[in-house]
């Protein structure tokens, strides 16, 4: 199946498509960000964090000179496991760049959990086991914990990764936080720990 990338001015993401209720309808709250982060993202970094969107596929990424950060990827239902996934991870893998992504943990609450984790690991991601990644959504305030996974081309370390994720969070997660939500941000060592020594990616 050919994935075909549509790229989109920032006023047209805005007013002609419903990416931001597909997205809302699937992830769970303490996963969203408000619509304004979206706007303020999309607006003020149009050349880092992009939508790429089709009838069966919602992806929004940032991406920066040596990785891309996988922010949301959605497949609808009724399209799942006929290699839509596969296809849009391969544009991406295209870059030579980098591959980083947030994965929920296996829980018993999400039968589609392990699933997720299967298919990334089939694809060559690699779980960063080293890194504990743990931050307090914004408005729910529920603390999320989410596991690393990354696909390299070439040979990092977790130190490379975690390095990356710090600036993510920074740049993605917490940008704008106090303005957007009336909230002070985490700082990235509260939210990005290492757990012991860490080992080579790839």
């Amino acid at each position: 199946m050919l994935i075909q990338r549509r790229e989109k001015l920032v006023e047209e993401v805005f007013g002609e498509t419903n990416w931001y209720e597909r997205l809302k309808e699937y992830f769970p709250e303490r996963e969203m960000k408000s619509k304004n982060h979206f706007d303020a993202l999309l607006q003020d970094k149009p050349e880092m964090y992009q939508i790429m969107e089709g009838t069966d596929y919602v992806v929004v990424y940032y991406e920066q000179l040596d990785f891309i950060f996988i922010d949301y990827i959605l497949v609808s239902g009724n399209t799942r496991g006929k290699g839509v996934g596969g296809e849009l991870l391969k544009v991406l893998k295209e870059k030579g760049k980098a591959i980083i992504l947030e994965v929920e943990p296996v829980s018993m609450e999400d039968p589609d959990s392990e699933k997720r984790i299967r298919f990334y690991e089939r694809h060559s991601f690699l779980r960063m086991a080293n890194i504990r990644y743990e931050r307090v959504h914004n408005i729910s305030k529920e603390l999320n914990k989410m596991d690393i996974f990354c696909w390299t081309p070439v040979e990092r370390t977790e130190a490379w990764v975690l390095e990356k994720m710090k600036k993510i969070y920074t740049n993605v997660h917490a940008y704008k936080t106090e303005e957007l939500y009336g909230v002070k941000p985490q700082t990235e060592d509260e939210v990005l720990q290492l757990r012991k020594a860490l080992r080579k990616v790839n």
